[in-house]
């Protein structure tokens, strides 16, 4: 008798559907707030499910106020981790991400201020161990970008911005960090597919992000003897409240629209990439680049 194929019904998401295709036009003052973006980001606050992979680890997560931060603090606390709310000064979205951590059933805290000045990046590392006894993930993950079109157009200011808060405040953390946390402790930095395909107009931000993936590797290498692994991820366009705050309104009403989905990845997406260079899953890597660009990635 010919054999009878057995029909199984399995819950697929098809990611061109998973977030919305456009975006409102719209601005904001730098640097932006997650509570005037239209419509909201998606953090995995109603679909992230947590499987204990990071139990009893602190992290200290900077931009961790909306966007990629807020949705990998999420992340994490379901997974079973205390988290450092770092964010420059958007008190009200960082009392959100809390909220969202405490109710996960771990504990959180927020501080604000300025990561371009060393002095409050060892504060951040000195808080984060004093306060919960240790550190054993860092995600560098706040950054600054701004447009101009031409050399002459950029104020010396604004790629200065890019370089300290992107690139030297990645260094003053690490530098504060990594002698202080244990063999098995990582460090994840947040790079860009413009590190790796630039934009004219994001001159100084895609600098930045090309000197974290190489920072990222030699670091990889410096810390192997010490048991610590630092990785990154490059993300493709995200829909955060970096995007309205720094593109005009036709910009950001097709922000992502490029990718082989058809839309800008949400926080959401991002987020799980975070989780694994923090679990012990990924024990075997080091100086490597997470590429997350929508079918965009060009290495």
């Amino acid at each position: 008798m010919p054999s009878q194929e057995t029909t199984r019904t399995a819950v697929l998401n098809d990611p061109r559907e998973a977030g919305p295709k456009k975006q409102e036009p719209q601005q904001q003052p730098i640097p932006g707030t997650d509570s005037e973006l239209r419509p909201r980001a998606d953090h995995g606050e109603e679909s992230y499910r947590g499987y204990g992979r990071l139990k009893d680890r602190v992290a200290l997560i900077t931009g961790a106020d909306s966007g990629i931060g807020r949705a990998v603090a999420i992340a994490y606390a379901r997974e079973g981790a205390d988290v450092v709310i770092s964010y420059l000064k958007e008190d009200t979205d960082a009392q959100e991400t809390a909220k969202w951590v405490k109710q996960a059933g771990r504990r959180a805290t927020c501080i604000g201020g300025d990561i371009q000045s060393e002095e409050h990046c060892k504060h951040l590392v000195q808080k984060t161990i004093g306060e919960f006894g240790g550190i054993h993930i860092l995600v560098n993950n706040a950054a600054f970008q701004i447009t101009h079109g031409k050399i002459d157009e950029w104020p010396s200011e604004d790629f200065e911005r890019c370089l300290r808060t992107n690139v030297l405040a990645m260094f003053y953390l690490c530098k504060a960090a990594m002698p202080r946390m244990q063999p098995g402790s990582v460090v994840i930095n947040t790079a860009s597919i413009e590190a790796f395909d630039p934009s004219p107009v994001l001159l100084g931000y895609t600098t930045t992000k090309a000197a974290i993936v190489n920072f990222t590797k030699a670091a990889g290498k410096m810390t192997r003897q010490n048991g610590i692994r630092v990785n990154a991820v490059a993300p493709g366009p995200v829909w955060t409240p970096l995007i309205p705050s720094t593109f005009p309104p036709d910009k950001v009403e097709k922000f992502g629209s490029d990718t082989m989905f058809g839309r800008a990845a949400q926080p959401a997406d991002i987020a799980p990439a975070y989780v694994f260079l923090a679990s012990d899953d990924s024990r075997y890597m080091t100086g490597e680049v997470i590429g997350l660009t929508g079918g965009q990635t060009p290495f």
